[in-house]
């Protein structure tokens, strides 16, 4: 995730942790996405996805707001039942969970697995002796998490960018680095090495992974080839063949991938599996099957490109369908676009459901709820303002709903939330009227009319005077029928 690192350059910067999402991002240039990008809320970089159940979690990076370079303090966890609808889990995990860990901006690249009813989440980070892999464990994938060892799991130049794989025996592999790519297979512990780990052989073979390049080293001032595979593995199995996929190319990065008969090797180059991105020089992805599709997920400045037309590191997660041709390689991809991904099964609304758990969500924010929640992991939505919106996708309301329960905090009297259909200036369903303020949560119900069938849900808010600010949170709503 961080080209020009190790045998190159190297950049520090520091930051502060915000939370904030785009207060200035345009409603009507994103109205049409209806997936990419996954998260519109806050900056997402280098998504992990991992399938557990009927539900797809994802773990990101987060670029903070004022990013310019590589500023990451933390990293995000959300859920999706049907990769269009994302519920924020907060974020559980951050430079601070390590002790050893230096406390600069680089929480990098990372990827979580569950295995005996534990989730463990390796990642990037700085320390003493420099560039680290450190592995954090938790019983949810929300976490709380803890540091297991409390030292890093490994240490040494251009250690970034883990993955971790566990194959169908049971044997479980940690892949990570950048101008060179090392691994090794973990104890049943998840949190050691059985017999440390070695770089892949024949990394610089052109056979392995791919053609070699020419890039400028401006630590030398010169030119200097370097072999096609740049950082970010990903390793996955399919049909008995082992796939690797990794960020190639130099700078800017294309996503390509090479094969192998065993996790050991030997690995052979098989081509692109995305190319180059026109607007950023990073690419860094993973691939799933998830309810029989295909998945490729990566990043893209879709979002910032609404700020502004300067290029700084403040990323977003997209994914793409993908598909495997019949001899098991992978026809290549264009890059990911602002287009439409397919929802996967409809949204049930007869259910609790985090207010957070959106498709859009346009100048709001989340933050934790804080002491009061019985859940740890559980955000809600503020920052309400005049005319911002939450759009849930694909809701299936059946034969009818009559109402929505909602726990609302009314900040200021005379806001209001419109509940609306397939847009949102649509048809109108229902309103609340919110007359006075709240010291805390109260469940409130709005009377629906017209709630049939599998429509878009859309929360408008509105202030008695046109322009107000942080009118209201919401916590949770459910429709009755």
């Amino acid at each position: 995730m961080a080209p020009w690192r190790g045998r190159w350059y190297n950049v520090r910067m520091k930051s502060t942790t915000a939370h904030a999402a785009f207060a200035a991002l345009s409603a009507v240039s994103l109205s049409a996405i209806a997936g990419n990008p996954l998260v519109k809320g806050v900056f997402t970089p280098d998504p992990a996805p991992f399938v557990h159940g009927d539900k797809v979690y994802m773990f990101t990076g987060h670029d903070e707001n004022d990013a310019k370079f590589f500023k990451m303090k933390e990293w995000f966890v959300f859920e999706s039942e049907d990769l269009v609808n994302w519920k924020s889990l907060g974020a559980p995990l951050s430079l601070e969970t390590f002790a050893w860990a230096k406390k600069d901006d680089k929480a990098w690249a990372s990827q979580a697995v569950e295995r005996n009813g534990k989730w463990y989440w390796y990642v990037c980070c700085n320390c003493a002796q420099g560039d680290a892999i450190g592995v954090a464990v938790a019983d949810r994938p929300e976490g709380p998490y803890r540091d297991p060892i409390g030292k890093p799991l490994a240490v040494g130049a251009s250690f970034i960018d883990p993955t971790v794989f566990v194959d169908d025996d049971g044997r479980a592999y940690l892949f990570w680095g950048n101008k060179g790519c090392w691994y090794g297979e973990l104890n049943a512990d998840m949190v050691s090495f059985k017999d440390g780990w070695r770089e892949i052989p024949g990394f610089d073979d052109e056979k392995c992974f791919g053609p070699k390049s020419v890039r400028m080293n401006w630590a030398h001032g010169k030119e200097e080839p370097i072999v096609s595979y740049e950082e970010a593995p990903w390793v996955m199995k399919r049909n008995g063949t082992y796939y690797l996929s990794y960020a190639a190319g130099g700078v800017p990065e294309h996503m390509a991938y090479s094969t192998a008969p065993t996790i050991n090797g030997p690995w052979t180059y098989r081509g692109k599996i995305m190319d180059t991105p026109h607007n950023s020089f990073t690419i860094h992805g993973g691939n799933i099957e998830f309810k029989g599709r295909s998945y490729c997920f990566g990043l893209n400045y879709d979002v910032l490109r609404l700020q502004t037309s300067k290029h700084h590191e403040r990323r977003s997660v997209s994914a793409q369908e993908m598909e495997y041709a019949p001899d098991g390689t992978i026809p290549e991809l264009p890059y990911f676009k602002s287009g439409v991904l397919r929802q996967v099964g409809a949204f049930d609304p007869f259910r609790r459901v985090e207010a957070e758990t959106m498709a859009w969500g346009v100048g709001l924010k989340t933050e934790p709820a804080g002491k009061g929640s019985k859940e740890h992991w559980n955000q809600i939505v503020a920052n309400v303002d005049d005319t911002e919106h939450i759009l849930v996708k694909g809701v299936d309301f059946g034969k009818g709903a009559r109402t929505i329960v909602a726990s609302v905090q009314c900040l200021v009297p005379g806001a209001s939330v419109e509940v609306r259909l397939d847009s949102k200036d649509g048809p109108l369903a229902g309103r609340l009227e919110l007359s006075a303020k709240d010291s805390k949560f109260a469940e409130r119900r709005i009377s629906l009319k017209g709630a049939k069938g599998v429509r878009d849900l859309y929360f408008v808010f509105r202030s008695r005077e046109p322009g107000g600010k942080d009118l209201l949170k919401l916590d949770w709503w459910k429709g009755t029928k």
